[in-house]
């Protein structure tokens, strides 16, 4: 066997015990010829001592032995001396005497040190992402995100939900984000879509009785990136019949109290219940559809005020039906004139046209804008938000939700100046009442706020013929700390009513047969009334964590413009199987490339010319190849087309002792190019670029992007930029 316990189970009850451990060199130190290795697994950490006058063959192999490389040892369970006794770990009181040592696997240096907690380029850690996984951080985030979705499914399997998969290749019904698409090898321009949720799938359960259900579900949005936005992403998909809302939020709610005072024992939820806050009340209170409740900072309306103030600016505002609101913040005078413009900036940012202010300081009112407002409208808005001295009201002006949101990021930018937020509170919140529809002035129509499956409040039903644009849903969303981490809602089970809903969202008959057929269907054979909720997993997991961004309790995440970068994707295929599935990407692939190059030339002024290879031309011909160094680092050659590669000089250029040819799957996927069509422009891959003496020495050089074309440049153009 390799082990006969873990790195964290031995301690003074083991002493004078033989074990065999197997595990990673944590770290190596050699004291007084004496060599201590620190052993790691998952677990824990166990020292073992290597001492040559107890075993001097053992001794010689572990002073040899590189951090990170796997080892087996045998040997005798010690205590350890008192003044060498290590409080921070568990197995600290006791050590290991070595009687043999196995190497089991020789590590080479990592690119960043495992053993302490430094910060590393993200790069770096996500192209060696199994190393990553080792530090104590990121192991400690993937066993707690087990430890979590574990609770959740024996949470709801005790409440009598059942769990159940659902595909994940479906039927495109274009709604909402943009979808990933697979193409069909048996039906030649026939496509699946990757689910954006199990939506309708969960519905189709409700009709089919199945009455709770639940799954930790992967979806797929093919959508801009942001810190905590993935393409791929899992969520707690649950779905209830012969529910009302507050059944839905009431069986989540007793789920998230006990997950979070399970897993953070040390901090304390504001609120219970969750307090339940309107769309509306949100928006209007604190800016927000996701309000950060941790904090009294709220926006209060000034509009009756503005409409008669003298300042043409909020009058003229209110003649265009927008509004005037203010948000006071107290202790604030201190702000210098920088920090007031970044508020303005960040104000502007969202929307707002401007940011105005007035302070008060030793019962004196200072302000750009004191000069155009009236005396009356003063005192109206000083009795209104009860202004005091060292306060500062800060107002904008314009439409609603522009008003609303610019003032709300300015009420947490101010909450982190003023160090109002208690970062040991939990403040949940329910924000209910959402418009059912919003909008959208790229299509210029209504579109649904949430999804089409969401029903209209029962009061709100008689407003869908005349003024839809003010019907409520009966959706829910749940907040914590200013951070949206699960949202659902009622769901329509009236085929009647979901084809109104659609009327109005102007999805025709046909469309609508085509896209939902299938449920409008299901809704005709006795369907449930029914409602469900999503909660978003890896956004939960990292405020449990408190990581500042999914990626960080993610096994593989991708980057930010959602690039594998330990694996390489997405790359290019082999043409063999694209074929197979129908599908020409060729002059995609080389548009793009020509695309970037157009650009990335336009950019630098580097002169250029597109030219026809048939044509005969007395240009230096270029032939270019990707190769890597020892720690697999890539860069570039470039030489002229027929020249051998001196790979000595190109070791000296690159300053490394080995190098070996890229195959061609990593030119694929390190620059997305073709193989036989690599551009020599290696800054924009971001890799170095060495060039022969044979290039360097000519003047206009040329290289192929393709069978058919070409670029001609200027050869000390390569490097530019």
């Amino acid at each position: 066997m390799y082990r006969t316990h873990h790195l964290n189970e031995l301690d003074k009850t083991h002493i004078n015990s033989h074990v065999t451990l197997a595990g990673w060199v944590n770290k190596s130190r050699d004291h007084g010829g004496i060599v201590f290795i620190d052993l790691r697994d998952r677990e824990g950490i166990t020292q073992v001592v290597f001492d040559p006058s107890h075993n001097q063959d053992a001794h010689n192999i572990a002073e040899k032995v590189k951090n990170e490389s796997v080892i087996q040892i045998k040997g005798k369970v010690r205590q350890r001396p008192a003044e060498m006794i290590n409080t921070k770990i568990k197995t600290g009181e006791i050590e290991i005497l070595a009687d043999e040592i196995k190497i089991l696997n020789l590590s080479e240096t990592p690119p960043f040190e495992i053993s302490q907690d430094k910060k590393i380029n993200e790069e770096l850690r996500l192209k060696f992402r199994y190393l990553d996984l080792r530090r104590e951080r990121m192991k400690n985030n993937i066993i707690r995100r087990h430890q979590i979705i574990k609770y959740i499914r024996d949470y709801f399997d005790k409440n009598g939900f059942i769990e159940v998969e659902t595909p994940i290749l479906i039927k495109g019904t274009p709604e909402g984000s943009r979808e990933y698409i697979v193409p069909s090898r048996i039906y030649p321009g026939q496509f699946y879509v990757l689910p954006q949720s199990p939506q309708q799938l969960k519905q189709l359960l409700m009709v089919a009785g199945m009455d709770r259900y639940f799954q930790i579900a992967r979806c797929f949005r093919d959508e801009d990136q942001r810190g905590d936005r993935q393409p791929e992403f899992t969520q707690l998909d649950i779905e209830m019949s012969f529910v009302e809302r507050e059944d839905v939020i009431n069986i989540n709610e007793q789920a998230l109290i006990e997950l979070t005072e399970k897993f953070l024992p040390n901090k304390k939820i504001m609120n219970k219940p969750f307090p339940r806050i309107t769309w509306q009340e949100a928006m209007e209170n604190y800016g927000s559809d996701k309000p950060d409740i941790r904090f009294d900072l709220k926006i209060q309306d000034i509009s009756d005020i503005a409409k008669d103030c003298g300042f043409q600016v909020f009058e003229n505002t209110i003649k265009n039906k927008g509004v005037v609101k203010v948000l006071k913040v107290p202790n604030a005078t201190d702000f210098t004139r920088t920090e007031i413009s970044e508020l303005e900036e960040i104000a502007k940012n969202f929307g707002a046209q401007g940011l105005a202010y007035i302070s008060m300081e030793n019962n004196e009112l200072k302000s750009p804008i004191l000069k155009f407002l009236n005396e009356k409208s003063l005192e109206e808005i000083k009795k209104r938000v009860k202004l005091e001295n060292k306060d500062i009201v800060f107002f904008v002006a314009d439409k609603f939700q522009t008003t609303c949101e610019s003032l709300g990021w300015v009420r947490l930018a101010c909450a982190k100046k003023l160090k109002l937020i208690n970062e040991n509170l939990l403040a949940y919140c329910w924000v209910i009442d959402f418009p059912l529809f919003e909008w959208s002035t790229d299509d210029n129509r209504l579109v649904s706020a949430h999804h089409p499956f969401t029903s209209p409040k029962l009061e709100d039903i008689h407003l869908l013929e005349n003024e839809p644009e003010k019907v409520r849903a009966i959706a829910y969303d749940i907040v914590l700390n200013g951070n949206e981490v699960g949202g659902g809602s009622i769901r329509i089970h009236d085929s009647k009513l979901q084809s109104k809903i659609f009327d109005i969202l102007k999805i025709s008959k046909q469309d609508s047969q085509k896209r939902f057929g299938h449920l409008l269907k299901a809704f005709t054979f006795g369907a449930p009334p029914h409602g469900g909720i999503a909660w978003g997993l890896d956004r939960l997991i990292m405020l449990i964590q408190n990581e500042p961004n999914i990626r960080e309790v993610i096994a593989y995440p991708k980057d930010q413009k959602a690039k594998d970068l330990m694996t390489g994707a997405p790359s290019t295929l082999p043409k063999i199987q694209t074929d197979e599935v129908h599908i020409k990407v060729t002059t995609i692939i080389e548009e793009g490339i020509i695309g970037h190059l157009k650009e990335y030339f336009t950019k630098n002024h580097i002169w250029y010319e597109i030219i026809d290879l048939k044509k005969e031309n007395s240009d230096t011909q270029v032939k270019t190849q990707l190769f890597k160094n020892e720690n697999d680092e890539y860069f570039i050659s470039v030489t002229s087309k027929d020249e051998e590669i001196n790979l000595d000089n190109l070791k000296k250029q690159a300053k490394t002792n080995k190098i070996e040819k890229a195959s061609p799957d990593e030119v694929e996927g390190v620059t997305q190019c073709l193989p036989d069509y690599l551009h020599p422009i290696g800054n924009l891959y971001n890799i170095r670029t060495f060039l022969s003496e044979n290039i360097k020495n000519a003047d206009i050089i040329s290289y192929a992007i393709n069978e058919d074309k070409g670029i001609r440049m200027k050869s000390n153009d390569l490097q530019a930029g």
